[in-house]
């Protein structure tokens, strides 16, 4: 099996990539992730799943490169990750009562045929009415302060939705194993049948 290389330093996605039982080695890709002026969501995380992908490909020959990307949109506008209490805060009682969309860009990139795949898979996610203490306790128990919409879904993150929509739950947490499984098998790889 060619070996899979996964462009990343999040301890979630490697946790998630796990899961398919697959021999792989991680490595945090030097990208800028900030959006050009004007650019749509859907088309920063597929660009950034990509340069992602694209930055470790002439380290990496005759591997199979796996990129990611996320944002959280609320209202047209991309919900980054809150890197402090208060802008957590802020996004938390944004999104009270409201649903968000989650958008994740994924890229497997083939370093032996230049053969990318990308794809954007989306889910929503619908809050609870939260009150401004509720917010404040989530926060500082679990200090989502790295995670796109400021909260942790593999975690007490759950207790603020209402309900969840979409078609892999794991692509809350930033890589969609479903779309991932589809676009490993395109290029030989069966997770179904791991080697041994």
């Amino acid at each position: 099996m060619r070996p899979l290389i996964l462009a990343s330093s999040s301890p979630y996605r490697r946790q998630l990539l796990e899961r398919l039982g697959l021999p792989f080695s991680s490595q945090s890709p030097d990208v800028d992730e900030r959006p050009a002026p004007g650019e749509p969501a859907k088309a920063l995380v597929k660009r950034l799943a990509e340069a992602k992908a694209r930055a470790l490909s002439e380290a990496h020959p005759g591997k199979l490169i796996i990129g990611s990307d996320q944002v959280a949109v609320l209202d047209g506008q991309i919900l980054g990750k809150p890197g402090n209490f208060e802008r957590a805060r802020a996004q938390l009682l944004a999104a009270s009562g409201r649903s968000v969309e989650f958008l994740t860009g994924l890229c497997l990139l083939n370093t032996d045929t230049g053969t990318c795949h990308v794809h954007c898979e989306p889910f929503r996610v619908h809050f609870r009415d939260l009150s401004p203490q509720q917010v404040e306790m989530y926060i500082k128990k679990e200090e989502p302060y790295d995670c796109a919409g400021s909260f942790k879904a593999e975690g007490l993150g759950i207790r603020l939705f209402q309900a969840l929509e979409g078609r892999d739950p794991n692509a809350l947490i930033g890589l969609p194993l479903i779309a991932l499984i589809d676009l490993l098998q395109t290029e030989g790889v069966d997770p179904l049948n791991p080697p041994a």
